[in-house]
């Protein structure tokens, strides 16, 4: 009787190896699949990457390529030129797979951009250029207008005068230590006090642009009836009534618009040509929307002529709010 029992002990160590030899191969063959997955997965990523950076890339300078055939065919900027006739979403991929077979375009890719004219907008950079309480008059008009809270305009030139105070010591004043920083962009205006409420309400009146020594007028050819009023002083309905004239025929100078007014408005504020242009690109692959802003000046001078990036930020957002971001006024 002891000669089955040891056999049979025997076989059933042999048949428990058997199951460990086995279970190990599995493991091994399933980590060995993971790890080329996982390396697929990240050459796939990292193709993707490259891919929608060129083309966001493109996107950029095929703004920068309207803006500046622009200013060689035009003095003006105004809402009939090609530059501000938005690029509508186009499939890409019929374009990439040229020359192929269809099939050989695994991925739907659209890009679709944009160019808004930031001189449309009050620069609240005016407040810190040139005489600052002129400037202050214009934002004061347009707080009203929107019934937004006076003492957060007062906290906004306040911090702002700190930030640029600080920024011209080179951070070595007594006050700079806990000065806060000078916006660049229209975000971050959060820093000195705004309630994102209030800068939900300003964004399609107002942005950032550089600091300069003289004011950034606003362009009547582009800028919204709101705007004209408060950077003219001037009735809203005079300022409708610009807008209207404008649509028809756009101005050649400021002076074609003031001769509409009865009143004589500070010039000034005033322009029919821009020099800073935001660029937005935005390319669409698969359920995922990458989106490209980029800031340019264009100069005009016989010295330096061209169109330069200020700053591009790149940001992803899912596809079903793309449509609705799209539209948002910035």
């Amino acid at each position: 009787m002891r000669l089955p029992r040891r056999r049979a002990r025997q076989q059933g160590a042999a048949l428990l190896a058997a199951m460990i030899v086995v279970a190990l191969v599995a493991a091994l063959a399933a980590a060995a699949l993971w790890r080329q997955w996982r390396g697929v997965e990240v050459e796939s990523a990292e193709r993707a990457r490259v891919q929608s950076s060129w083309l966001l890339t493109g996107a950029l300078d095929w703004g920068r390529l309207i803006l500046a055939g622009d200013l060689r065919e035009s003095s003006t900027d105004h809402l009939s030129e090609p530059w501000a006739m938005p690029l509508a979403e186009a499939r890409l991929s019929t374009f990439l797979a040229a020359g192929e077979s269809s099939a050989g375009a695994d991925r739907d890719a659209f890009l679709s951009g944009q160019i808004t004219d930031l001189q449309s907008r009050l620069n609240v950079m005016n407040l810190v250029a040139g005489d600052g309480q002129q400037a202050k008059a214009r934002f004061q008009r347009l707080f009203q207008q929107l019934g937004l809270p006076a003492s957060e305009l007062e906290a906004l030139s306040r911090n702002l005068e700190r930030a640029n105070a600080a920024m011209q010591s080179n951070n070595t004043g007594a006050n700079a230590a806990d000065a806060p920083l000078l916006p660049r962009r229209y975000g971050q205006l959060a820093w000195l006090g705004v309630a994102p409420e209030t800068l939900e309400a300003l964004r399609p009146y107002v942005t950032v642009l550089p600091v300069s020594t003289a004011i950034t007028p606003v362009n009547l050819n582009t800028a919204s009836a709101l705007a004209i009023e408060a950077a003219l002083l001037i009735d809203l309905a005079d300022a409708q009534r610009l807008v209207a004239a404008r649509d028809r025929s756009p101005f050649k100078n400021t002076q074609d618009a003031a001769a509409l007014l009865n009143s004589q408005p500070d010039l000034t504020w005033a322009s029919v040509q821009s020099s800073y242009f935001e660029i937005r690109g935005r390319l669409r692959l698969d359920d995922m929307v990458l989106q490209e802003v980029a800031v340019v000046r264009r100069f005009n001078d016989p010295n330096r002529r061209g169109v330069i990036t200020l700053w591009r930020e790149r940001e992803s957002i899912a596809a079903p709010l793309a449509a609705a971001a799209y539209n948002r006024p910035e």
